[in-house]
């Protein structure tokens, strides 16, 4: 068998080959419970079906898609320009510290503390990604190994400072930072749910995303240096200025993913602030079809797979793990069904010499 590229690739099929992704990736989920002995219908129920069924589960369902939001459309912006940040996780941690410094530095000062917080989160996000920028436009270093390699960088940091310069004095030992003052807390947006306004900022994105991508002369030039470089360098438009703007943005979007996260619903520095946020926004992107709509959806669907996975380690007693292979099964059908959108199968026979 060979792949034989199409003349023309189906737009039908290009709409279609997400849905036939989560269908597969919910056989296959199925398969998966069976094969742990457990009920398919009940364990595919509570993944899906029971989260959602009051209103603090839709608040946490906007908790979780937020982060996955910011970060997803981050990476789509840059993968429309052939830049490929993989590295989310770790801009998604730099923010989350940085905007704790300024917290803790501050302490409850004024209302203007929340605000100093967040832009913190973003610039933490966007140096962390700058330096990717840095290491790609001056040494040739390509992005995808550099962002993924500063992820784990990122993390150790994290583990240093909540064990040594962040760790709270008074907090008999463990490796977490003092809790933040009121002034720099992002508030829930409904009494008795922990969504906060991050939600807000996040939905903001994805008008502003379409916006720079298909109105603006800057989308346009970030989509010829990713279709077609040699064009774009015929037309004068900028590689390097590319990576740079991408990178930037799409760190600082991580970082402002980071920092709502522990100005949020955590409250303090630990060594686990995010569950794979960064990562996972890699296929929430991809899921979407790059396109700051389907990205919603997309964040919603995975925000809805973390939900339905605590709930399953709760009533099914499974690892968490399970919820990481659903994960991988939906890329790879992904990838599996755009394959087959742009190439069809051929089959040819072997004849022996004799």
């Amino acid at each position: 068998m060979r792949l034989e590229r199409r003349a023309a690739a189906s737009a039908a099929m290009a709409v279609l080959a997400p849905v036939i992704a989560v269908m597969l990736a919910g056989l296959g989920a199925a398969a998966l419970f069976a094969a742990l002995g457990r009920d398919p219908l009940a364990c595919l129920y509570t993944l899906f079906i029971a989260p959602l069924a009051d209103g603090n589960g839709w608040s946490e369902l906007g908790l979780k898609a937020t982060p996955l939001l910011l970060c997803a459309m981050g990476i789509a912006v840059g993968v429309r320009a052939n830049v490929w940040n993989i590295g989310a996780e770790g801009q998604f941690t730099m923010g989350a510290i940085a905007g704790a410094a300024v917290a803790l530095g501050l302490g409850d000062a004024g209302w203007f503390v929340l605000p100093l917080v967040l832009v913190a989160g973003v610039a933490g996000g966007a140096a962390w990604g700058g330096v990717a920028a840095w290491l790609r436009t001056r040494c040739n270093a390509h992005e995808i190994l550099v962002t993924l390699m500063l992820s784990y960088v990122a993390i150790q940091i994290l583990g240093w400072l909540v064990r040594g310069p962040m760790q709270d004095p008074e907090g008999f030992n463990f490796p977490q930072s003092p809790m933040f003052a009121a002034s720099a807390m992002l508030a829930p947006l409904f009494e008795g749910g922990r969504v906060t306004g991050a939600l807000v900022l996040a939905l903001l994105t994805v008008p502003a995303g379409a916006v720079l991508l298909d109105r603006t002369v800057a989308g346009y030039r970030l989509r010829v240096v990713g279709l077609a470089p040699g064009a774009a360098r015929y037309a004068g438009f900028s590689e390097r200025r590319a990576v740079w703007f991408c990178l930037l943005l799409s760190g600082g979007l991580a970082g402002l993913a980071g920092v709502c996260e522990v100005a949020g619903p955590i409250g303090q520095l630990m060594p686990s602030i995010s569950p794979g946020y960064g990562f996972a926004g890699i296929i929430v992107a991809f899921l979407g079809r790059l396109r700051p709509v389907g990205i919603l959806f997309a964040a919603v669907l995975m925000a809805l797979l973390y939900l339905g996975g605590e709930s399953l380690q709760i009533t099914q007693q499974l690892p968490l793990a399970a919820t990481g292979v659903i994960q991988g099964m939906l890329l790879l059908f992904l990838l599996a069904a755009d394959v087959f959108t742009l190439f069809r199968p051929r089959f040819s026979r072997s004849h022996g010499d004799g």
